[in-house]
């Protein structure tokens, strides 16, 4: 362990424990994705798999949801959150964040037809224009906040929430921009409409105990990543699934 993480008690007592606890919802790519085997792939997956390597410990995949991500994290049932998690002032008051992994912002995903029909919030935020979101999530958060007139669909199951967007039984979703051109690729019925610039500003990052020391190091990992490229090819590889 190099002198930066074995400054950090947390650092050190879960180099002890010889594993690397990973918080991760499974449904959010290109970041993170359970399949039908039970393993996990995605950009994020492959950086917790080199984080785990570097700290010379096993590593363990701890299933979790956007609602309770925070409430998992503060409950000890993981050690890192990784996959797509966006930074938060509810999450950043209980934990420490590394630095950005991704800086994206909300725009809409909707069905094809609907290309030149949503390109702005006046024109979703109409009655009988119907809103899906996923429940606990930066997502709904948005919608919640910027929302009155549209009909809000709250669907549990993130995994499938497209699925009902190309079966027509939702118009509109307000997602990340990287997530709404990856999906637009996975399904030809879908497009990320396009707009002038994205509704927000929001960053990606891995959220972690609040010590000082574990920050330095994570973050000292990242720049390496980024700057060797190893997290850009993370990225691609997940990208192209």
């Amino acid at each position: 362990m190099s002198n930066v993480a074995s400054s950090s008690p947390i650092l050190r007592r879960i180099q002890a424990s010889g594993v690397l606890r990973v918080g991760t919802t499974g449904d959010y790519t290109p970041f993170t994705l359970l399949r039908p085997d039970g393993s996990y792939i995605g950009a994020d997956i492959d950086m917790a798999h080199d984080l785990a390597e570097r700290l010379g410990i096993d590593i363990e995949f701890v299933p979790s949801v956007w609602i309770d991500l925070l409430d998992h994290f503060l409950a000890d049932r993981f050690d890192i959150a990784m996959g797509g998690v966006t930074v938060t002032a509810p999450r950043a008051e209980k934990a420490f964040f590394s630095v950005p992994t991704f800086v994206d912002g909300k725009r809409p995903l909707a069905r094809r037809e609907y290309r030149n029909r949503f390109t702005n919030f006046a024109a979703i935020d109409q009655p009988g224009v119907r809103l899906i979101a996923n429940p606990g999530s930066a997502n709904e958060a948005f919608v919640r906040g910027h929302f009155r007139q549209a009909t809000v669909i709250i669907h549990h199951d993130n995994a499938s929430v497209f699925d009902e967007l190309v079966a027509d039984r939702a118009d509109v979703m307000i997602t990340d921009g990287l997530e709404a051109d990856h999906q637009a690729r996975l399904h030809p019925e879908l497009c990320a409409v396009p707009v002038a610039a994205p509704f927000t500003r929001l960053e990606k990052a891995y959220m972690f105990a609040r010590d000082p020391a574990m920050k330095a190091y994570i973050d000292e990992w990242l720049a390496a990543a980024f700057a060797s490229g190893q997290w850009q090819r993370a990225l691609d590889r997940a990208m192209s699934h």
